[in-house]
């Protein structure tokens, strides 16, 4: 019951909220079926206070090619298997490809198994380099909105949250250059919407300086 007045009492604080947010969760902390959902449930608590883009990213140690190939199928099925119960649709991405999906809903929503910043610039270079080599582009033309137009995650989230951990990964470490960054000791188990809340609260009350 306290919770719940908490919980309304922030939300009357909150006038508008960034419309995109990205979060980022550790693989290990997706331990169990109710990890996974809440990944849905996170994408709807976006949705019910008016925000229009979520983009999460679970984070993946480095077990090696092979290991880490089998783990990302193993953590794609079980997102589609939490996702079907749901209202929620999510475009997934990993290095092994992209799944896009015909949205149905608000927010929409991307999930990131894997495929960090560095693959993703690694890969927008190489699609450069091979429009200059095929005289699709000059060099001299390549600029910033280039760059941009070729990553896979486009758009810009002005607030970036990271559950359990107070360090940066290397995810959308373009597009982020700007965002504010929420770190939180609570893991994703402990997660609530409660915790979602005061970060977009602390977000309201930092000045954005976009580089400044």
């Amino acid at each position: 019951m306290l919770s719940n007045l908490y919980e309304q009492r922030l939300r009357a604080l909150i006038k508008g909220v960034p419309q995109h947010i990205a979060l980022v969760v550790a693989e290990k902390e997706l331990d169990s079926t109710e990890a996974y959902r809440k990944l849905s449930t996170f994408a709807s608590w976006c949705g019910e206070i008016g925000i229009d883009q979520v983009t999460i990213y679970i984070n993946m140690l480095d077990l090696g090619e092979e290991i880490n190939q089998k783990l990302r199928a193993k953590i794609i099925q079980k997102v589609r298997d939490c996702l079907k119960t749901t209202s929620i649709t999510a475009d997934i991405y990993s290095p092994d490809g992209a799944e896009p999906t015909h949205r149905k809903g608000q927010p929409a929503m991307r999930i990131s198994i894997g495929y960090g910043g560095k693959k993703e610039l690694v890969d927008a270079i190489r699609s450069i380099a091979l429009k200059v080599k095929n005289k699709e582009l000059h060099a001299n033309d390549i600029c910033e909105d280039t760059v941009s137009s070729h990553l896979v995650f486009k758009e810009e989230p002005e607030l970036l949250i990271r559950t359990g951990e107070n360090r940066l990964t290397d995810f959308l470490i373009w597009q982020a250059v700007y965002s504010e960054l929420y770190f939180t000791e609570v893991n994703w188990a402990n997660f609530r919407k409660m915790d979602l809340l005061r970060a977009i609260r602390d977000y309201q009350k930092r000045q954005k300086r976009r580089g400044i």
